[in-house]
């Protein structure tokens, strides 16, 4: 079986010996450390390759939201707190869960589990490549390192690669679902782009060979994280 490495930062002496003691229920979690104050944790995150972080919010000197905001942290996290207004400032974020105080084993394991989906791990589950979309009769296998742009027009899609263009009936949803985003991104209600087939970025707008696509409200912060990501 995979072991996760996980650490807790929690200022609050029983509530770190409680998610301790489900840490230690769980036979795929291996505890690295324990920190009483975000700095501390942070210190240690920045040399340390964690898979899972449970992070308590409120905190003397640097609260759980502020290491997220000031913080590149590419852990699975899962917010412990016993404040709810919070939750919606932590989805921002991008965290995994949000466990409200207090909270069973159960609802601990769920969330864990729901952080274990998400762990990438690079022997076990490689990066795809190719997709395989309805069209006509037939599916058609699609590389998505190919892919240029898809675009919506009424019924259809139609996805532009270097090579082809097909049309599929398969919407932009279940487009979603089998592509991964850092690699053909939704930017539009009726555009996806292929992020290592952009030219350039201008207002708002992509320019992929010679098509101009736009970026709407709805989409920008996802497509500008992945585009950060490659800076």
């Amino acid at each position: 079986m995979d072991r996760y490495s996980c650490i807790i930062i929690e200022d609050e002496p029983l509530a770190l010996e409680r998610t301790k003691s489900f840490v230690c229920k769980i036979p795929f979690l291996n505890l690295c450390g324990t920190f009483e104050n975000a700095l501390d944790g942070l210190s240690y995150l920045k040399s340390n390759k964690v898979d899972l972080l449970f992070l308590d919010i409120n905190m003397d000197e640097l609260s759980g939201i502020e290491l997220l905001e000031s913080s590149k942290i590419e852990s699975q996290v899962i917010i412990t707190t016993a404040y709810q207004e919070y939750a919606i400032k932590g989805y921002e974020l991008n965290v995994t869960d949000y466990l409200l105080k207090p909270f069973t084993f159960d609802r601990f394991l769920k969330a864990v589990n729901k952080a274990q989906e998400n762990i990438v791990q690079p022997i076990s589950n490689p990066q795809q490549d190719f997709i395989f979309v309805k069209t006509e009769n037939r599916l058609e296998k699609i590389n998505l390192s190919e892919i240029l742009f898809i675009e919506g027009m009424r019924d259809y899609r139609r996805i532009h690669t270097i090579s082809k263009k097909i049309m599929t009936l398969q919407n932009f949803s279940e487009l979603e679902q089998i592509i991964p985003s850092n690699l053909v991104c939704r930017v539009h209600k009726s555009y996806m782009v292929g992020i290592n087939k952009i030219d350039s970025i201008e207002r708002m707008r992509i320019k992929i060979s010679n098509q101009i696509i736009p970026i709407s409200e709805t989409y920008k912060e996802l497509f500008f994280k992945i585009i950060n990501n490659r800076i």
